[in-house]
């Protein structure tokens, strides 16, 4: 078993690109809820308590049990986390004119705290906080401060529980990396062994173990997740694993068929279902984001559990499920909400009687594309943009009808085919087509059209938790809009989506 570090999350929008800080350390990290901890055994050798929108002298101030960590493993608070840490051992926290945001440097650093090894005079810090430490409790020592705040960071004398009010984790920070190192490796002593291969061998074995002679069905989608997903279970199972493609119709155009013959060259034994019309008479008449998602997850599982009956006796279901989507889709008593559901997290219904296995469930994408990497995977495989598990269904606004499928594919194949023979396909994160439920009056052959509009959309990105919108050159985004409205019967007008995540989400539903 892997060392691990463990994040307690209190809502703050950098609580995951802590984990993938720490992660970039090759050393395995989870993100809990405040509020649920995970068992602490042997394998965690420290925690962090992430930063929150709330106060910590707030009425709704989430407050941990840190009984169960003090005195056990090394703790970082960041933050908030910082700040409960001081309000709690009896400083004072309070808002104050010595609030700082953005870019500020150390003017102060006591070297001799481990967590600030080498780190030097003046270096830049990334700060966002309203509250401030006023006065840390008689038992702590202050470590660094910046110009206007006194308590920039501070341990707790004789006790490997340490705070900081800036965050180490953001580009911003410039030595953010060598602290958490600093705390991760040299207090905590976590073995930096995490790695692509280790993974793999661990997770192969896993399943292995797990699975036995069990036969399992996974359902492919094309994308990178269920690949990689598929790949590393053939290495555990071989033959005892059938795959099927289902055509859902919100397929990108021709991807049924391109991704079959594409799934040939990885030896996976991959059956293909067309199940159009189901999926279209479910999605009659729904337009509300939510229950499309859901109506497309049940029928996946209809048809799963249709073509799994046919295979002799299946125990488990596997997917491509990875950590965005289990953050995304968990809802806690702490701060943090459902930003909408994934159709492959949740469970199955009880009438399906299968297992769930998951092999990536606790990985970001980036890291899934490293995986896929050192498995040998094609590039064409792991190069691909992300795709949703509802597919075109949550990109035309509004109810689903095959036309408008139709049209979005046209446009959607116009949009990407150009991205590729124009060099810009892998300097973009996710690009995706959008069909509006807006029509809008064009000129058009000297007629008046009134048609539809599409958005074009197009981010950068690590892991798809913050993303922001790619810079396509005009003269790109002028050729495209002039190539769909000539020849995608339907639109007459295509605008380019300019929001970043937060606060948009990638997808529009």
């Amino acid at each position: 078993m892997s060392d691990k570090i463990i994040i307690l999350d209190f809502g703050s929008q950098y609580t995951r690109l802590i984990a993938r800080k720490i992660r970039e350390l090759n050393v395995y990290c989870e993100v809990y809820p405040y509020d649920h901890f995970p068992e602490i055994d042997n394998s965690v050798k420290g925690v962090i308590l992430s930063g929150s929108p709330l106060s910590v002298r707030g009425k709704n101030a989430p407050i941990p049990d840190l009984s169960l960590i003090t005195g056990l493993k090394p703790l970082l608070g960041i933050c908030y986390g910082a700040q409960y840490l001081a309000h709690h051992y009896g400083g004072k926290v309070t808002s104050s004119e010595y609030r700082e945001y953005g870019r500020a440097n150390l003017k102060y650093i006591n070297n001799k705290s481990p967590v600030f090894k080498d780190i030097k005079i003046d270096t830049q810090v990334w700060m966002s906080h309203a509250d401030t430490i006023v006065k840390i409790p008689e038992n702590f020592e202050i470590t660094a401060k910046t110009e206007d705040v006194e308590v920039a960071a501070f341990k707790i004398k004789n006790e490997d529980i340490y705070g900081l009010q800036f965050h180490p984790e953001v580009y911003h920070t410039t030595d953010g990396q060598k602290i958490l190192k600093n705390f991760v490796v040299d207090v905590c002593k976590a073995k930096q062994d995490w790695t692509s291969d280790s993974f793999i061998d661990s997770t192969v074995k896993d399943l292995k173990t797990i699975l036995r002679d069990d036969k399992v069905v996974l359902g492919l989608s094309g994308g990178v997740d269920s690949t990689v997903a598929g790949v590393l279970l053939d290495k555990a199972i071989g033959k005892n694993m059938t795959c099927i493609f289902v055509d859902n119709g919100l397929l990108r155009k021709n991807e049924f068929q391109d991704v079959l013959k594409s799934y040939e060259i990885l030896g996976l034994n991959v059956t293909g279902v067309d199940a159009k019309e189901e999926f279209y008479e479910a999605l009659k008449g729904i337009s509300d984001p939510e229950q499309k998602r859901k109506a497309i997850g049940n029928k996946f599982i209809d048809i799963f559990d249709k073509e799994a009956a046919k295979l002799e006796d299946v125990k488990w279901l596997a997917q491509g499920t990875i950590y965005p989507d289990v953050i995304e889709s968990v809802s806690v008593k702490g701060p943090s909400a459902t930003i909408k559901s994934h159709h492959n997290v949740g469970g199955l219904p009880d009438f399906m009687k299968l297992k769930i296995v998951e092999p990536l469930r606790l990985l970001f994408k980036d890291e899934v594309r490293r995986i896929g990497k050192a498995l040998n995977i094609p590039k064409k495989f792991i190069g691909r943009h992300p795709f949703p598990g509802p597919g075109l269904g949550i990109r035309i606004l509004g109810d689903i009808t095959p036309e408008k499928v139709t049209i979005l594919q046209d446009a959607d194949d116009i949009y990407i085919s150009e991205l590729k023979e124009s060099g810009l396909y892998d300097d973009v994160w996710q690009a995706a087509t959008i069909l509006l439920p807006v029509k809008s009056v064009g000129v058009m052959g000297d007629e008046r059209t009134y048609e539809s509009t599409v958005v074009l959309r197009a981010v950068s990105s690590t892991d798809g938790m913050t993303a922001d919108w790619s810079h396509l050159p005009h003269e790109f985004l002028a050729k495209v809009s002039n190539k769909i409205i000539n020849r995608v019967k339907g639109i007459n007008r295509v605008v380019y989506d300019i929001s970043s995540k937060p606060p948009a989400t990638i997808e529009w539903e």
